[in-house]
C-alpha cells in the first residue's frame, strides 16, 4: 500500500510566513526557518516553499532565506515563486531543493516544463496549479490567484503532464483557507486524467478533512495544509497517529 504524505506549506513573503484566506486577507505567522526546522523535527513528509510573490512582482525568488532553510531541514523540499527559466530550476536547487515547481511561468512558457524535464528529469518538475470555478467549469488562475488566464484547468494539467511534470499541486482556490474541507470534487477530477502523484492542497480544518480526502479520493497521494499546522491546531504526529486509525498507511 502506498504511504501518504502530509505536507507543511510555507508561504513566504518579504521574508515571512504569511497565510490568508482564498489568496487574499494575508497575515504574517513567523519565520520560515523557525517553522522549517519545527516541521523537519516533528513528522513532515515534505516541505513546500513558495515566495508567493515573486512572478505578481516580477522578480526572483529569495535564494539567501531558501538556503537557510534548506540546511535546517532532513526531508524533501520543494521551491515555487518567480520560476520562468530553466536557468531559475538551476539556482533554486542549488541552494537545496530537491524539486522546484512552476506555476505562472509555465503558463508564460509552456516550454518550460519539458526544458525543465529533459535537464532535471521528471521527478524533479512540479506543475503546481491555482484552480477556481467560473461558470462551473475549472480555470487556471496566474500570479498568485490574481490573474484568471482562461484556461481550461483539467487540459492544462494534462498537458502538462504529458510535458515532463512529474508532480501535481491543485490548490482550489474556491476553498483555500476556508477551512471547510479539501476540493474532493476538482481532486478527484485531476485523479482520473493524470498518472502521476496528485498532492490536494486547500481547505484543510482539521484531522477528519484528511481522512476524508484519503478514503473518498484515494488516488490522493498527499495532503498538503498551512494555517492548520502554523498556529497549532494539527499536530502532524497526531494527525498521522488518527490516519493510521483509520486505516491510512502514512510513515510515523
Amino acid at each position: 500500500m502506498i504511504t501518504k504524505r502530509i505536507i507543511p506549506c510555507l508561504d513566504v513573503r518579504d521574508g515571512r510566513v504569511v497565510k490568508g484566506v482564498n489568496f487574499l486577507d494575508v497575515n504574517d505567522v513567523s519565520s520560515p526557518i523557525t517553522l522549517a526546522k519545527f516541521y523537519s523535527e516533528n513528522g513532515a513528509d515534505e516541505l513546500v516553499f513558495y515566495d508567493i510573490t515573486a512572478s505578481f512582482e516580477g522578480r526572483q525568488l529569495f535564494t539567501n532565506i531558501l538556503t537557510e532553510v534548506a540546511s535546517q531541514i532532513f526531508i524533501p523540499l520543494t521551491v515555487g515563486g518567480g520560476i520562468n527559466t530553466v536557468d531559475d530550476f538551476d539556482r533554486v536547487l542549488k541552494c537545496g531543493a530537491d524539486k522546484v515547481s512552476v506555476n505562472s511561468g509555465a503558463i508564460r512558457d509552456p516550454g518550460l516544463i519539458p526544458a525543465a524535464a529533459k535537464k532535471y528529469g521528471d521527478q524533479c518538475v512540479v506543475l503546481s496549479v491555482d484552480v477556481r470555478r467560473v461558470d462551473g467549469k475549472f480555470t487556471v488562475f496566474a500570479k498568485g490567484g490574481r490573474e484568471n488566464t482562461g484556461i481550461d484547468a483539467l487540459e492544462w494539467i494534462r498537458q502538462g503532464v504529458e510535458n515532463g511534470a512529474g508532480e501535481i499541486v491543485l490548490n482550489s482556490i474556491d476553498t483555500d483557507g476556508v477551512k471547510e474541507g479539501f476540493d474532493l470534487e476538482m481532486l478527484d477530477a485531476v485523479c482520473s486524467i493524470v498518472d502521476v502523484p496528485v498532492i490536494a492542497s486547500g481547505g484543510a480544518g482539521c484531522m477528519e478533512d484528511f481522512t476524508r480526502l484519503f478514503t473518498q479520493v484515494p488516488k490522493v497521494d498527499a495532503g498538503l495544509a498551512a494555517s492548520i499546522f502554523h498556529f497549532g491546531e494539527v499536530s502532524i504526529h497526531n494527525l498521522k497517529e488518527k490516519l493510521l486509525g483509520d486505516g491510512i498507511n502514512v510513515r510515523l
